[in-house]
């Protein structure tokens, strides 16, 4: 069970120095719409989630809020930021990075910002990747376009070497923009700093297309993916109404959890049946997944299926192989499904007009839409206002929309994912009419 001291940030120290910033925040008290600086953020939503605590309301566990504090801890004046980008591409990645450089330098006065290229690869200076200035200037119109101007990499590196690397560049704060894996990086990144008993901050930007990681709320650019899913989804329904027996099936993003599926289904009501990884179904038999396409094709003309790619694992042959962040590489469940799809259909005699889809790298690689830009750019400010206030060894989210520290260790301590017993789930059973059970 959570605690409060699960939810401990670490510092580097007091804070000292004013902050440029505060005037804005002063005399500033908690309300429905902004958290005062020495409040906190409940964890738990409910009474009766409370109540089972039974424990005195100074214990119950709590966030630290975020925002611009009166007091920080960096001198502006001599402060040196870097800012790495790690693990695969996400719509909003530009839009951090700009948002950290503009906050950083329009309102803290932090004029030496630095981007580290292609991941913790950049971090090793062996590995011979320049390091960018990054001004106002520089990052003005990189949110137009999608990817991350500081390039990206996968797998882990030496954190002694990076550490070095930071002694070496008078780097005070590293900015990292990246999922659990890199975020594993960034706590070792912290450790080793703190065993040498430096004063480096580490503060992280959590970034995830699958949504899937827990305590940070939604994580950026997941609304541009099911938004650009959602498109693929209408593409197949038009595709299958088209044609004589219409099976079509788009495949995203997803391998552990299926919420990219769930909420592009919803966007649209497109869908006849979405497939994720936390919720199993069966092939055979009269509930299987082929006699309900079967049924579904006979009583409606055609049929779409919306398929997380880690959906279905459990039917096809598991891989031995893994790719750069020591993740397996998943079996080819769309393969498999368009193979047994036309077998079955085949065995009917009943004809068959079979439409794939495949938008994954399209999703991730396009420019955030607006919500999403929004949403970075408060992400970003608040990491900045972290890192200023000498927080490390912690990521940024919003719960409930409220923003919050969440130390790194919380947050990948475990995994989010998609609850069958949720209301999500329910509404997508409700949104596409399959059954509650396909087993």
């Amino acid at each position: 069970m959570v605690s409060l001291s699960d939810l401990q940030v670490r510092s580097l120290g007091a804070c000292t120095v004013d902050s440029p910033l505060a005037l804005y925040v002063e005399g500033r008290t908690t309300n429905e719409y902004y958290v005062g600086e020495t409040d906190r953020i409940l964890y738990d939503d409910t009474l009766e989630l409370i109540e089972s605590r039974g424990v005195p309301l100074t214990e119950l566990p709590t966030f630290e809020s975020g925002g611009p504090r009166q007091k920080i801890f960096f001198d502006p004046a001599t402060t040196k930021v870097g800012v790495v980008t790690c693990g695969g591409l996400c719509p909003g990645l530009n839009d951090v990075i700009r948002a950290i450089v503009l906050e950083l330098n329009t309102h803290y006065g932090v004029r030496d910002v630095v981007g580290f290229q292609h991941g913790y690869a950049g971090l090793i200076e062996a590995n011979g990747h320049d390091v960018v200035q990054l001004t106002p200037e520089f990052v003005s119109r990189i949110s137009e376009r999608g990817g991350t101007v500081l390039g990206s990499s996968r797998g882990a590196q030496d954190p002694r070497a990076i550490v070095d690397r930071l002694v070496e560049l008078d780097i005070d704060i590293l900015m990292v923009i990246g999922g659990d894996g890199s975020m594993r990086g960034a706590h070792n990144i912290g450790a080793e700093i703190a065993a040498r008993g430096l004063s480096i901050g580490v503060v992280g930007v959590p970034k995830t297309i699958d949504n899937d990681i827990p305590h940070i709320g939604q994580s950026f650019g997941f609304s541009t993916a099911f938004a650009k899913a959602a498109e693929s989804i209408k593409a197949a329904r038009v595709e299958v109404e088209a044609a004589v027996g219409g099976v079509g099936i788009v495949k995203v993003m997803g391998r552990h959890a299926g919420f990219i599926a769930c909420y592009a289904a919803l966007a649209n009501h497109d869908a006849d049946f979405v497939l994720i990884p936390e919720v199993g179904f069966s092939l055979d038999g009269d509930n299987g997944l082929l006699a309900l396409i079967e049924r579904r094709v006979a009583d409606r003309g055609s049929a779409v299926i919306v398929l997380a790619e880690g959906a279905g694992q459990d039917l096809i042959p598991a891989s031995d192989r893994q790719d750069a962040s020591g993740n397996a590489v998943l079996g080819d469940i769309a393969g498999f499904l368009r193979e047994q799809i036309t077998k079955d259909f085949a065995n009917r005699n009943q004809p068959l007009t079979m439409r794939y889809f495949n938008p994954g790298y399209a999703i991730r690689s396009v420019p955030a839409d607006a919500s999403d830009s929004v949403y970075c750019a408060r992400l970003a400010q608040t990491a900045v206002h972290a890192a200023m206030a000498g927080r490390t060894d912690m990521v940024v989210g919003r719960r409930r929309h409220r923003f919050v520290h969440v130390p790194i260790p919380f947050v990948t301590s475990g995994s989010h994912s998609v609850s069958p017993d949720g209301d999500l789930w329910l509404s997508v059973l409700e949104s596409t009419a399959q059954p509650f059970s396909m087993c």
